[in-house]
């Protein structure tokens, strides 16, 4: 059996829960203590991606080169990586942060659009990058159908792909029907990235390696988008007490979560109302402060925007239906 590795997004998907405010030391200090852990892979930038830091996506304290470049200055071992997604990166701002020194990139597409992918791919793995796929929102395909999206990506070079459950809308047995899917579909290694809004982020990830996950992905504390990701020291531990190696030193990992992690945390990462109702009716985890504002702007519950915005079936990329549904719900289009 292959081992697992685990992958850490604190500084990523992390970025979400502190409004992309990480300081460039901040990102050396965890990266510095994820690296001497044993972790492998440690995810850095903006957390919608290279190159999101905008009006519309929130403004990062730092440019993406000047978080790889503080992340990959502090590790020995620990390859950097970035997440690329189609429409927002550019193929210019790789360039940038390949140079500044991310080794492995994480190109993320929605699960039914995987052809947005190719270009990307092809053009990372000709300049000697790793490369990772993401299927986004892949509770909303099934697993043939979404075996079927990961097969284009393999045939592009993807070198591992990832069943992503963006809205922690899946249960085990859910994660494990689409990894099995994936591994019965491609060459390339498969991924797990969990959300933990419905509580079984650990317990899906466990789920997906044992049908066939060789990469796990987590953060410290669980830091990361809506109710967070799985945390990474808590994955670690499960891995170990489940009869696997996750080739990490768990007690550092845990001194890393608690004494550098944890003193950044604006807020403990919970899941609340909003969380859970996102896991609930599967919507992408960044709708999650949004949705509170438009809830408070229009003077609507957040439940009945959350369950609207479900049953409309909206995915990434349309958060503009936010505002408009509680525009809709408060029975007043265009007048906060």
């Amino acid at each position: 059996m292959k081992p697992v590795t685990i992958v850490d997004t604190s500084l990523r998907d992390g970025m979400s829960s502190v409004s992309h405010q990480f300081t460039t030391e901040q990102v050396a200090a965890v990266a510095r203590g994820l690296d001497a852990a044993g972790i492998q892979v440690i995810e850095v930038a903006h957390g919608i991606g290279i190159g999101a830091s905008s009006v519309q996506y929130g403004f990062a304290a730092a440019t993406d080169e000047e978080y790889v470049s503080a992340a990959a200055s502090a590790v020995r071992d620990a390859r950097i990586a970035v997440l690329y997604v189609p429409g927002i990166s550019t193929l210019g701002v790789l360039d940038a942060v390949h140079q500044a020194g991310a080794t492995t990139v994480r190109v993320a597409v929605h699960c039914t659009e995987a052809d947005c992918a190719e270009q990307p791919i092809r053009y990372a793995r000709e300049r000697g990058m790793h490369v990772m796929s993401f299927l986004m929102m892949s509770h909303k395909l099934e697993p043939a159908a979404l075996a079927q999206q990961a097969a284009k990506l393999d045939s592009y070079g993807a070198q591992v792909i990832y069943v992503v459950d963006s809205a922690g809308a899946l249960v085990p047995s859910g994660a494990a029907a689409r990894v099995s899917a994936l591994r019965g579909a491609v060459e390339a290694d498969i991924g797990f990235h969990a959300h933990n809004n419905l509580g079984v982020g650990v317990a899906n990830a466990l789920a997906s390696m044992e049908h066939g996950a060789r990469y796990l992905d987590g953060s410290l504390r669980g830091l990361g988008a809506s109710a967070g990701n799985a945390p990474t020291e808590v994955l670690a531990a499960a891995l170990e007490r489940a009869g696997h190696d996750p080739g990490v030193d768990i007690f550092a990992l845990i001194d890393v979560a608690e004494r550098v992690m944890a003193p950044m945390m604006t807020e403990p990462q919970v899941i609340d109302e909003t969380a859970l109702l996102l896991g609930y009716a599967g919507l992408y985890s960044t709708f999650f402060h949004p949705a509170k504002r438009a809830a408070t702007t229009y003077n609507v519950p957040v439940r009945d925007i959350l369950v609207e915005l479900g049953r409309r079936g909206v995915i990434g990329g349309q958060e503009d239906m936010i505002v408009s549904v509680a525009a809709e719900l408060a029975g007043t289009i265009g007048r906060p």
